[in-house]
Order: C-alpha cells, then structure tokens, then sequence
C-alpha cells in the first residue's frame, strides 16, 4: 500500500492519502491556539511533522506517521520544509470533511507555485480541490533541548479531561502555575496563585482512576506562565476528552515540561476498534507540547 516511487525529473516530493480527514483536523486543532498562527511543516520519508512556536517560551509538535495514510509515494531528497498558516490549513481541510462520513484526501507537494495541493478522492459527483499558499520557513527555530531531568524520568500519566478541567479551573488573570511532583505519599499539584490561590491535587493511591501512572524518585516543582499552558489543553478535540485517553506529563531538566497526547486517526465506523476502546499504534497522531519554566528570581 505504502511506497517509494523512482523519482521523476517533475515528480511532487510527496503524494499521500488519508482517509480519515477529521482525524488530521483533530490532531492539528490541538496545536491551534490563536486565530492567526504560522506554522512550519517539515516532510520525511517516515511522515509529515508540523511545529507552532509561541515567544520562545512554548512549541508545539504534531507526528503524522506514514503509517496513517492509505497512499504515501515519497520522493524528495533530503526533508523540504515550508511555512504554512494553521488556520488557513485547518479551515481547508475542514471543507473535505463531512459529519457521519469519512472522506478521503490526497495531499501533494509541491505544487507548480510552490502551494500544498489538498483534493478529494472518493466522491462521485463532484471534486474539491484546494491550493494552499506555502512560504519559505525562517532559519531561526527554538531549540527546547528537552533532556531527563535525573537517571529516571519524572513522568505521570492523567485523564485528559480531568487534566483540561484542572487547568481550566485554575485561570487567574496575568497568573502562573506551579506543578509540583511529591514522593511520599506520591502526588502531583497544580497551584495557582493569582488575585487568590487555588491548589488541586491528584493523589496517586487515591485518584488511580485519574492519576494512571507516576513516576518521581525526587521531589521537584517549576512555575509556568498559564497562558501557555491553558494552550496545551485547550483544544484537545471532544472524542479525546470523551474516550478518556491519557496525557502524559514528563519535567526534564531545568523544570522543561512535555505534554503529549494521543488522537486517532482510524477511519470512522469502525465498531470492533470502539468496542475495545483502542486503537492501533499507527492509526495515532502524537501531540507534542513543550513549555519553558518561568525564570526564578
């Protein structure tokens, strides 16, 4: 199904399928924090990664694995990159995507002008087809540098609704928040301190229906800035939250906080996947947030 053509003097660099278009809207809604957002989008022959930046202080990745795509004829050398707007992406992929019904893409890069060419493949009566503008990226590029904070990570596992809530309820205007992991007795806090404090807890022997695994052999807490981590949940799609798929939460060095999350991209209507509630490892997109610490005094 998947394969590497021989490339072609006037070949694309990537011609892929996928038959789940709101699965990709999903994913790439979850990195979707702002109205207007650039967004730089890197090919490969193992799959197509896009990254957001926000001030330096927060990246977002999303991971489309070839093994997502039906179709997936690579023949660039090397890995293109191009800058895109999110948004635009986002909408136009949103106008292939129809409730109730699984519709099938092709992707192709480049265009005759440089543009992402987005059509569909599976309908009968008629065609869309859309060209998205792509731009040259910019050379500079955060480097998050995310290393273990120790010799074992300092990781916990937690229900990405109860996770999303958590964050929600400890809004302050202009406010930070404080993720604290403690050993004994093993717990996570999230304080914030704002016009008043708020503090919730997740004890781990208590909340295992929440708090699904945790891992600290030191007791560590780092300040974060809200309004970048309020972005790492607040567009976590509805099917994510309602399945009860855990985020995982991992502190590296210097307080550097990961949030990942999973999103499926299977086809829908798939009643022998909804039953076991689970889905295979290449029908996930992974997110990836990554969130530098506010500096100490």
């Amino acid at each position: 199904m998947n394969s590497s053509p021989a490339t072609e003097p006037d070949a694309p660099d990537l011609v892929c399928q996928l038959d789940n278009v709101q699965g990709m809207v999903d994913a790439l809604t979850c990195v979707r924090w702002k109205r207007h957002q650039d967004a730089l989008v890197e090919l490969s022959e193992h799959g197509i990664v896009l990254i957001v930046e926000e001030s330096g202080c927060l990246q977002a990745k999303v991971y489309l694995q070839r093994e997502l795509f039906t179709k997936y004829e690579y023949g660039a050398e090397g890995r293109p990159r191009f800058g895109i707007s999110l948004g635009l992406l986002v909408d136009c992929l949103n106008t292939f995507s129809s409730p109730g019904h699984s519709n099938t893409i092709e992707i192709k890069y480049p265009g005759p002008d440089m543009e992402l060419l987005l059509k569909s493949v599976d309908t009968l009566n008629s065609c869309i087809y859309s060209e998205i503008r792509t731009r040259i990226p910019e050379t500079s590029e955060w480097d998050y540098n995310f290393e273990q904070a120790g010799t074992a990570p300092l990781t916990f596992t937690v229900k990405s609704a109860a996770l999303k809530e958590a964050i929600d309820d400890l809004e302050w205007p202009g406010s930070s928040v404080q993720i604290s992991l403690q050993k004994s007795p093993p717990c996570v806090t999230f304080r914030g301190e704002g016009h008043g404090d708020l503090q919730i807890d997740f004890m781990y022997y208590a909340n295992t229906d929440l708090l699904l695994a945790f891992h600290c052999d030191t007791e560590v807490s780092y300040g974060y800035k809200y309004k970048f981590l309020k972005a790492t949940t607040a567009n976590i799609p509805g099917n994510v939250a309602r399945e009860n798929r855990g985020s995982k939460l991992t502190i590296g060095r210097g307080g550097m906080l990961k949030v990942q999350h999973l999103v499926s991209v299977a086809k829908a209507l798939a009643p022998q996947v909804e039953s076991a509630g689970y889905q295979p490892p290449s029908r996930i997109a992974y997110i990836e947030f990554f969130v530098k610490p506010e500096e100490t005094a």
